[in-house]
């Protein structure tokens, strides 16, 4: 279908005499609604409420509730605990260990030549309580680790302990003999 001039002007009048209609039924309405009774008071002024009746103030609001003491934590449960528990988990993250569960109970670490009781005391306090924690560490894992071990910084590569770790948690006592020296001794 085309559209020719004369049907556009015919098109545009239909359109705008509708709206013409419209308009007036809604001017209409606007026209028939009741518009408020202005009441006037004794002497003829304007009505006013207080005439009637007295001011009421607004209400006031509520004082804002005031929040519950905060009970004291249980022990072992304050905020040091919780940031200690906190840097524990990501301590396991960033070393790649279960810190929170290890697989099984712990081994005794001090089987591991040149390794102590105070550095098993500093490796279980960092989380470490197994030997497949230590074999599983990458380099960057374990270079992390020996920056946290303190006083024994430096001691976990020049005495082979991941080395050491990882044949003793594949059970190769055999190997672990013939380069470590004998276990337990």
């Amino acid at each position: 279908m085309t559209w020719d001039t004369t049907t556009i002007i015919l098109v545009v009048l239909i359109v705008a005499g509708l709206a013409i209609i419209i308009l007036g039924l809604i001017a209409q309405r606007k026209a028939k609604a009741p518009k408020p009774e202005r009441k006037l008071g004794e002497d003829g002024s304007p009505y006013v409420a207080s005439q009637e009746r007295p001011y009421m103030a607004p209400p006031i609001p509520a004082p804002a509730p005031v929040p519950a003491p905060e009970p004291e934590p249980a022990p072992g449960k304050g905020v040091p605990d919780e940031i200690a528990t906190a840097t524990t988990d990501v301590a396991g993250e960033v070393l790649g260990v279960d810190v929170e569960r290890p697989a099984g109970p712990a081994d005794d670490l001090r089987q591991l030549k040149g390794v102590g009781p105070k550095f098993v005391a500093r490796l279980n306090e960092l989380g470490i309580t197994r030997f497949d924690q230590l074999a599983g560490l990458n380099a960057n894992e374990a270079a992390h680790l020996d920056e946290r071990m303190g006083p024994f910084t430096g001691r976990l590569a020049r005495d082979r302990v991941i080395e050491q770790a990882d044949l003793l948690a594949r059970g190769d006592v055999e190997t672990f003999e013939e380069r470590f020296g004998k276990l337990g001794g």
